[in-house]
């Protein structure tokens, strides 16, 4: 009996070891043309393995891509693309991607606030801009209590975030309420724990009684 382990190594093992046989087997053969046409075939075939309903092209370049991944690059056929996939491709490391540095600051209330912010600060001087402002900060509050949780936050520290965010040029009034956004979401959570919760609720109190 042959054991796996004593065969050769898979290189990209969800083709599985036909494939590999088969590209194997295509190196040998010596015509240009029927070694392409051949090499085709095998692609055709790895799709039917590993169906994709997305993008068919690309997928179909991937698959090249492995294709002579699996040959080790040492096959003699041409890739859809033009460009003839090397061992370096598969090695190289990718390009870092730079984390944005810009608006370090504030991360916590998002980018959006920030273009709101400077759409108040364009908007004429009067009651709708006094409203728009007070959603902003009533936002900011929301948000800062979402992704700060175990920190209590105060309508101070949100009025001072604003100010700084808008350099000055946004404030809300005294008697403005920065809860409007919050007490919304809370009811409408306790709304939605009320209709789903009255059934589990029952259950749990007969499961008591048996028990």
């Amino acid at each position: 009996m042959e054991y796996n382990s004593q065969k050769e190594r898979m290189i990209i093992s969800e083709y599985g070891r036909n494939i590999q046989n088969l590209i194997n087997y295509a190196k040998t053969i010596e015509k240009d043309e029927e070694r392409q046409q051949f090499a085709e075939q095998v692609v055709n075939l790895m799709q039917q393995i590993n169906p994709q309903s997305k993008n068919v092209a690309e997928y179909r370049l991937k698959l090249w891509s492995h294709f002579f991944r699996i040959a080790e690059y040492d096959i003699n056929v041409k890739h859809p693309s033009g460009t003839q996939p090397t061992m370096e491709d598969n090695t190289s490391s990718p390009q870092k991607v730079e984390y944005p540095t810009k608006e370090k600051d504030f991360r916590h209330y998002g980018h959006h606030v920030r273009l709101l912010i400077e759409k108040a600060i364009s908007m004429e001087e009067g009651v709708i801009k006094e409203g728009f402002v007070e959603n902003i900060a009533s936002y900011m509050k929301l948000a800062y209590r979402t992704w700060n949780p175990e920190h209590y936050v105060s309508d101070e520290i949100i009025l001072n975030d604003l100010k700084l965010l808008s350099k000055g040029q946004l404030e809300v009034s005294e008697n403005s309420s920065l809860d409007t956004l919050t007490s919304a979401v809370r009811k409408k959570r306790k709304h939605s724990n009320h209709r789903d919760g009255g059934k589990s609720g029952k259950s749990n109190y007969k499961g008591r009684r048996r028990r």
